[in-house]
């Protein structure tokens, strides 16, 4: 006898059931992550200079813009290597 986990993962199955990845989407999907990461990391390091900058001369504005900023860039390049995997993963 199935237990309701199987019974609703069964249903989940035929309703968008999952594509098995090759080795290349696999490989491409990596490639993105590492780029996307490094972007990450480049923003972070510029940023992040500027609000200890901020900080030492006590510019709480300043500091306050920095900071959205990196949040947002952080937030766009994590929606965009997202989108670039669904395209690899759709193929």
């Amino acid at each position: 006898m199935k237990s309701a986990y199987e019974l609703a993962m069964e249903r989940l199955e035929k309703q968008s059931p999952t594509n098995a990845l090759t080795e290349a989407q696999k490989q491409e999907i990596s490639e993105i992550d590492s780029v996307y990461k490094a972007k990450i990391a480049e923003r972070e390091l510029l940023l992040n200079g500027e609000i200890e900058k901020a900080k030492k001369s006590g510019d709480f504005g300043e500091l306050e813009t920095v900071q959205k900023q990196l949040a947002g860039d952080r937030r766009r390049l994590q929606e965009e290597c997202e989108e670039r995997k669904e395209k690899v993963r759709k193929r």
